[in-house]
């Protein structure tokens, strides 16, 4: 998956920003796959025992969260959608 990402994510600009979910429908349904992935890591987590099979699906879900948020971007990109950047609030 590092492989994956790393070739997914070098044609795209580098983030300087949070990026909120949405975009295309694609980047959008991918975007809630991410959300799902990280909801099922957060339960690895809170039933972590160090048990080798919970670390590694820790780490595995960590990852694959991460590369759905790659895709994503890239589905915004290939539709000619603009990530939305998170802007805060001036004072």
């Amino acid at each position: 998956m590092e492989e994956w990402i790393d070739q997914e994510e070098a044609p795209l600009e580098p983030l300087r920003a949070f990026i909120l979910p949405g975009g295309t429908p694609g980047a959008t349904a991918l975007h809630l796959c991410r959300t799902v992935c990280r909801r099922a890591e957060r339960s690895c987590i809170s039933i972590n025992t160090g048990d080798a099979g919970v670390l590694f699906s820790i780490r595995y879900l960590n990852r694959l969260g991460d590369l759905l948020f790659v895709f994503a971007r890239v589905e915004n990109r290939t539709g000619g959608q603009e990530d939305t950047k998170w802007r805060q609030e001036e004072p």
